[in-house]
């Protein structure tokens, strides 16, 4: 039996690294983990040099989405630490792999406010699935084991795993064991209920075949799952109709006859009716997040609601189910099929085709819309997504910071293909793009990926068009330039009167084009709607490094639809070239109501008079 080799806690943190099959690693060194920076040198690991902490860990996020491993990256105390704070909440609300490593001051510092110390675990506590604290050298390899085995297992998050610099520093003799890889680790408490029973999924597949007006509600959970090509058969097998939410784009091909698109506060029309009209939502991998339901107490008041979700603790938290089904989404989809064909199939299902009818009548009648620009007008950013799109491979992989440009992608960008669309969609974090592109691209060297960034976006994470640069990481960047802070201005001239207060960015400072140029990248500007297919074919042909397109866009576009925060999504606004449609469709239905209503109170007090009579 070969003897255990010896190593010390910065080889042993390095070789587990490798162990756990991980190719790429984003960080930045400093004091505390510059221990573990040694070892690297010689390590089989790929290392991405980052500008800013906060970039390594958007762009593990990135690599985590596009690829479905878990995204890892490494930085020091201290300020290190608080700098990938963000990372951390934003891979926890939106459910991402991810393991961050964080160097720590030696143990025997810790507690005396020694220099770049802070308490990284009690600071990331709320923020991550779970975190660690290192006090032992030897314990390094089971920690990053368990660290892995949780992130990506059950509902998927961060894990933090902070190591002080004494356990790692080769000159310390305590530092040194017997490296030994464990086994999968079992933690007591931690069961992920992976098969829901035969009895919910029973109830839940008799309530899909009587149900009349039947809507998927599909959420990010469906892809954390690997399960889209499941959905599709599910979705088929019933012609129920689906909406995919912001983090599930692509979860369903957009193309699909039953797809109805995105529904919530800027989602399509239709699909946010559907949702209001529906008797039944199979929500699938889906948290009803206040984005999709508005006004809770009035969203989908007609519906029953079978609620599939990994995390129990999302059942009830927003809506009651009246069927919790606790599982993996692929699996319970899997199940369900099974139980269909057990309930007869198809043919024991209700008609559903009036229903399909009336759900593709809104859809001819309110399509997603905007008014075109004028010959020597600036562009629609509408427009812009729509060449992007037309002029790009279909399984172009589109990441978006946070605002205008991230509702205007998700709207008018096909996704037919899943793991394709990566955004911040939980805590809305904007910068999100850049570097999440770079870790994409780095996870998919193969495959064509554009950032969509908005002026605010990109001015808080450029720097990371260096690295992108240095690295030979070619991502295209589409920047939409209206030098506002869109969505605030949208909300300012729709909430508050027109009182525009502190959203002008800009026109013409910075120069994006010399400041693109400046960090290695190729660099255009778009200013008029007849020079962008020839500028967008010259990005996507350039591929030996990073690409720049300045996309010169209106100042005072809107995105619509709108639902107003605390609004019921039965009043959301269409775009204005179909509001007054919508209001009379509106009114009209309320007067039919209000006659019904009328003679049924009539009905009931004839019978009462007819009984006093006789």
């Amino acid at each position: 039996m070969t003897a255990p080799e010896r190593l010390n806690g910065a080889q042993a943190l390095i070789k587990s690294l490798e162990l756990e099959g991980v190719e790429v690693v984003f960080g930045y060194p400093g004091g505390a983990i510059l221990p573990v920076y040694d070892p690297l040198i010689d390590a089989k690991l790929r290392h991405v040099l980052v500008r800013h902490e906060q970039g390594a860990g958007h762009m593990a996020e990135g690599y985590a989405h596009a690829t479905g491993k878990p995204g890892v990256c490494m930085v020091t105390s201290g300020p290190a630490a608080t700098n990938i704070v963000t990372p951390l909440a934003d891979a926890m609300l939106d459910s991402v792999p991810m393991v961050c490593i964080t160097g720590q001051v030696s143990l025997s510092a810790i507690g005396t406010d020694a220099f770049q110390e802070c308490d990284t675990t009690g600071i990331t506590r709320s923020i991550t699935k779970h975190n660690y604290l290192v006090t032992r050298a030897e314990d390094i390899p089971g920690v990053i084991r368990e660290a892995f085995h949780l992130a990506t297992t059950g509902r998927p998050g961060p894990v933090l795993v902070d190591i002080p610099k004494n356990l790692v520093d080769a000159n310390n003799p305590e530092a040194y064991f017997d490296f030994v890889w464990p086994e999968v680790p079992e933690l007591p408490g931690y069961n992920p209920i992976l098969t829901p029973g035969d009895e919910v999924i029973a109830d839940a597949v008799t309530l899909m075949l009587q149900a009349e007006r039947p809507v998927l509600y599909v959420g990010g959970g469906v892809l954390k799952a690997r399960g889209a090509a499941v959905l599709l058969e599910l979705a088929e097998l019933l012609s129920m109709p689906v909406v995919t939410t912001l983090m599930a784009r692509g979860a369903f091909p957009d193309s699909h006859e039953l797809c109805l698109g995105m529904p919530g506060m800027h989602g399509q029309f239709t699909a946010i009716n559907a949702i209001q009209e529906s008797d039944l939502l199979i929500a699938m991998g889906s948290r009803f997040d206040d984005r999709v339901t508005g006004k809770v107490s009035t969203f989908a008041p007609h519906a029953k609601v079978i609620h599939v979700d990994i995390d129990p603790a999302e059942h009830g938290k927003v809506r009651v189910p009246q069927v919790a089904v606790a599982g993996d989404c692929r699996i319970s989809m899997e199940l369900m099929i099974k139980e269909i064909a057990k309930q007869g199939g198809p043919e024991n299902q209700v008609d559903i085709t009036p229903w399909r009818q009336q759900v593709s009548g809104w859809q001819e009648k309110y399509p997603l819309t905007y008014q075109q620009s004028k010959a020597g007008e600036l562009l629609k950013p509408q427009h812009v997504i729509e060449r992007l799109r037309d002029l790009s491979p279909e399984d172009t992989i589109v990441c978006s910071g946070v605002g205008q440009h991230q509702m205007f992608t998700s709207q008018y960008w096909k996704f037919d293909h899943p793991y394709t669309w990566i955004n911040s969609g939980g805590l809305g974090t904007m910068g999100f793009s850049i570097p999440a592109a770079i870790g994409a691209k780095a996870g998919m060297p193969n495959r064509m990926v554009w950032a969509v960034d908005g002026d605010g976006c990109f001015q808080m994470t450029a720097q990371e068009l260096i690295t992108a640069a240095i690295e030979k990481i070619p991502i295209k960047v589409a920047l939409m330039n209206n030098s506002n802070l869109g969505m605030v201005r949208q909300w300012q001239e729709m909430f508050y009167g027109e009182r525009f207060s502190e959203i002008h960015l800009g026109r013409d400072l910075p120069n994006y084009v010399m400041w693109a140029e400046s960090m290695g990248c190729a660099a255009f500007r778009v200013d008029d709607p007849s020079e962008l297919d020839e500028v967008i074919e010259a990005a996507n042909a350039i591929n030996d490094r990073p690409v720049v397109v300045e996309f010169r866009c209106v100042e005072d576009e809107n995105v619509f639809p709108m639902v107003s925060a605390g609004a019921s999504n039965s009043d959301a606004l269409v775009d204005p070239s179909q509001q007054a449609m919508l209001d009379a469709e509106r009114a009209a239905k309320a007067e039919s109501s209000r006659q019904t209503a009328s003679a049924s109170a009539d009905s009931v007090l004839a019978d009462s008079n007819e009984g006093v009579s006789s």
